[in-house]
């Protein structure tokens, strides 16, 4: 099928480009992988201007085949032991307030890199006291164990997306499980109550109006309070069909009935992605 000419109001700005080249070039030098590139995710050189970038664990390789991602599959790499220490290093040299962590799906692994996590959380604290970090983690099978030992190295906000809604799963996340997806989050908050708990969805693959209020629900209703919608793009023909763009304004009533769903704070626009401003969201939370 021929991919979707893009609407106007899909616009990428471009960041401070000495930004730009420095997160690049500390990216090369510690042997770091970010979903920026290999999502290919269209606000990365907004991002890098801007100094951030979400660090991904574990490698370029996932072991799942979701028809939705950027990000390669195939035979999962060694997991690098000295990427925790690296991760930091780069983090404490762009002087982060905030630092996102996420992964590429282990399922080959014993602890499917949970302990990854853990190392990488400790190992950036260990250098620089006042930061705040949000980890964004795969479903880890649904291992409550695994959940609990990623949540007790204190991330100040953990992150899991359900990324659609219930009906599309097996077309979008064939590997994945949406009740699963929402018990990540639930066991999350039966672990630590206080801890904060955020998750994403996007839009265009065909979902209806009441199937996304309906997850937004779903989503309250294990207590997640932070939400981002954002628009899918298609990385290429292989990859699951863009049904259609979404109308900004579309996003907004989004934004306006997640609000009144209680979350304490919502993204909603087409280019909105997991960690996009981050910070930002982080900051409106009454806390």
């Amino acid at each position: 099928m021929k991919m979707k000419r893009k609407p106007e109001w899909i616009r990428v700005r471009i960041g401070d480009i000495s930004h730009v080249n420095k997160v690049n070039n500390l990216i090369k030098q510690y042997n770091l992988t970010t979903v920026c590139e290999e999502a290919n995710c269209p606000n990365r050189l907004e991002c890098y201007g801007n100094k951030t970038a979400t660090f991904m664990l574990l490698g370029r390789v996932c072991t799942r085949h979701c028809k939705f991602c950027n990000v390669s599959g195939g035979a999962p790499e060694i997991v690098d032991t000295k990427e925790p220490k690296n991760v930091a290093n780069a983090v404490k040299e762009l002087d982060l307030k905030y630092a996102v962590i996420t992964s590429v799906t282990r399922d080959d692994l014993e602890d499917q890199g949970a302990m990854q996590f853990v190392n990488t959380i400790k190992e950036i604290r260990f250098l620089m006291k006042d930061i705040f970090i949000e980890i964004l983690t795969p479903d880890f099978n649904g291992d409550y164990d695994l959940i609990k030992l990623v949540v007790d190295s204190n991330p100040d906000v953990y992150n899991h997306n359900v990324e659609t809604i219930e009906r599309l799963y097996d077309t979008v996340r064939p590997e994945a499980n949406y009740e699963q997806s929402l018990r990540v989050l639930e066991y999350v908050k039966s672990i630590n109550p206080k801890m904060i708990t955020k998750s994403g969805i996007m839009l265009g693959l065909g979902e209806k109006e009441d199937e996304v209020i309906k997850t937004l629900k779903d989503l309250r209703k294990v207590n997640c309070d932070i939400v981002t919608i954002g628009q899918y793009l298609q990385p290429s023909p292989e990859h699951v069909d863009l049904v259609e763009y979404i109308h900004p304004d579309q996003f907004k009533i989004y934004e306006e009935i997640a609000t009144s769903l209680g979350f304490m704070a919502v993204a909603s626009s087409p280019l909105v992605r997991s960690s996009y401003n981050a910070l930002d969201m982080y900051e409106k939370l009454k806390l």
